[in-house]
């Protein structure tokens, strides 16, 4: 009865507070979603099949016919770039999380937080699963629960991953261990903890995979699904995609040449190539046709993998959504799926070495996809990851969330850049951002209004700088450049966003003023990041 009583007497209270409350307090209350942004790790624009690729992603899939699709949404070109840009609301450039010269990253100024520490701030519950790749550590950082895989040599046995801050032990290679299941069940985990220990709060989740980053590792069942399916070779490839991305009304440019010319410098040589991997190796993107039968039966293998890496990322990103269903939030959670750069067409060797008689995609194999089919994941686009050309910064962006959004499986064409994640998602959450000595404005925009209609957002520009590429997007025009000593090249992206045709010498005055723009930024940001 004594219990009984207490419970009355907390519902009146609860009743009485209803009462007090505005109705505005009450529908912001139950408007506030959770929060789930997924990153994959160099997953090329192509590769899910609501952007044009054969791979199996249905759950991907289900999430761009429950809402939206962008079709030019950008990341900075690499990994921890991107990561900061996303968090921060910055360019990395601005948050020493990318440098201009020869100088070592820094750590960020004090007036660039991480996107939880806001949301925490709004009562959300911050969590974090999988790779980090940003400076200081997760629970300093605003998070509540983490799991941090810090390997990027190791799908099967990472010698550095840390809960909650807490050194892991390094899994045995025959453990039944393997990255991407581990990262989804830790987010499983904490999810159920969240419904069982904080059910009135709302989550924010950073669900950072580390696939399909190299080494190309993945489960052998998985691997056998695509074993037969690349044998065609990238250049079919390619034309395929990029035919259905046109039936798809994704985008309507024609398809890039490849680049056989052009690698990243740090690439092992051709005869290393050979000597340390096997003949079957490719160093350069050139015509599949041109390739000895050793050279196709390897290096559609290796494509095989890189679908089996992403084919596994989706199936656990399904497991990961049957578990916010379960806690009956999915109506209610906001969804954003991207990649933190294009598909690699790097090709190294670290970690244990790669062992040539190993199993390819086993835990003693170190393959990378390489530079011919990178170029089809990236299809329709140039180059890669790193490069400031559309094949190394364009992203998938999908947006779901049922409650929040009465558009389903429309695509949108604004224009949108990882900038824009944190005042997207403080919006939305209603999570305050106080002023904060010495911080500039943020560059970022709400894409919010493109929610409901594929409108423009007001921005000047969109700027790029990676390792001596650079960019910078005006409206459709677009200057870039793949290096230090080249010239820059201008683009109208309307009809060439495969920046096939140089209108430089057409349209010298636009180049002009873009370059002048292009500098200014890099001088104000260079001021910013060294607290001047």
């Amino acid at each position: 009865m004594h219990r009984i009583h207490h419970r009355a007497a907390r519902l009146l209270l609860g009743l009485a507070l209803i009462a007090l409350a505005s109705p505005r307090d009450i529908a912001a209350a139950e408007s506030r979603p959770n929060i789930l942004l997924i990153m994959s790790d160099d997953m090329g624009y192509s590769d899910a099949g609501c952007y044009g690729g054969e791979i199996a992603t249905p759950n991907l899939d289900s999430l761009a016919e429950g809402g939206l699709r962008f079709a030019q949404f950008y990341s900075t070109g690499r990994c921890w770039p991107s990561r900061a840009a996303a968090l921060t609301g910055y360019y990395a450039q601005q948050v020493r999380r990318d440098v201009f010269d020869e100088e070592r990253l820094g750590a960020r100024p004090a007036w660039a937080p991480l996107l939880p520490v806001f949301l925490r701030d709004a009562g959300y519950r911050n969590y974090h699963s999988g790779k980090w790749h940003i400076d200081g550590e997760p629970l300093d950082n605003g998070f509540d629960r983490s799991y941090l895989v810090q390997d990027q040599d190791r799908f099967f046995s990472p010698t550095k991953h840390f809960l909650d801050g807490e050194a892991q032990p390094q899994p045995a290679p025959d453990s039944g261990y393997y990255a991407t299941i581990a990262i989804a069940d830790h987010a499983v985990g904490v999810l159920r903890d969240h419904a069982r220990d904080h059910a009135g709060a709302p989550f924010f989740h950073y669900l950072a995979f580390t696939a399909p980053h190299f080494p190309l590792h993945a489960l052998r069942e998985d691997i056998d699904r695509y074993r037969m399916s690349y044998l065609e070779g990238w250049d079919a490839i390619r034309r395929t995609r990029w035919e259905r991305q046109r039936e798809m009304k994704l985008l309507d440019t024609p398809l890039s040449a490849l680049d056989p010319e052009i690698l990243p410098g740090y690439n092992l040589s051709e005869a290393d190539l050979a000597s340390r991997i096997g003949v079957g190796e490719a160093g350069r993107a050139v015509a599949w046709d041109t390739l000895s039968e050793a050279q196709k039966r390897f290096q559609a293998e290796k494509m095989a993998i890189h679908a089996a890496m992403i084919d596994r990322m989706d199936r656990e990103i399904g497991r990961i959504l049957d578990q916010i269903k379960a806690m009956d939030a999915f109506e209610n959670t906001l969804i954003l799926f991207v990649s933190d750069n294009g598909a690699s067409a790097e090709q190294i060797i670290r970690g244990d070495e790669h062992d040539p008689a190993a199993p390819p995609g086993s835990a003693a194999s170190y393959l990378c996809l390489g530079p011919g089919f990178s170029s089809a994941a990236n299809t329709p686009f140039r180059l890669h990851k790193s490069w400031t050309h559309e094949g190394g910064i364009t992203s998938p962006l999908i947006v779901h969330w049922p409650r929040g959004l009465q558009a389903r499986g429309e695509i949108r064409q604004q224009v949108g850049h990882f900038i824009d994640i944190l005042p997207t998602l403080l919006e939305l959450s209603g999570a305050p951002r106080p002023e904060i000595a010495g911080a500039p404005a943020l560059p970022g925009r709400s894409l919010v209004s493109s929610f409901t209609e594929d409108q423009a957002v007001d921005r000047p520009f969109l700027w790029w700088r990676h390792v001596g590429h650079s960019a910078l997007r005006q409206g459709d025009w677009k200057i870039v450049k793949r290096n230090e000593e080249s010239t820059w090249s201008l683009h109208n992206l309307r009809t060439d966003r495969g920046e096939m045709i140089d209108l430089a010498a057409e349209e010298p005055e636009i180049a002009a003023r873009l370059e002048g723009l292009w500098e200014e930024a890099a001088a104000t940001f260079r001021k910013e990041a060294a607290g001047e």
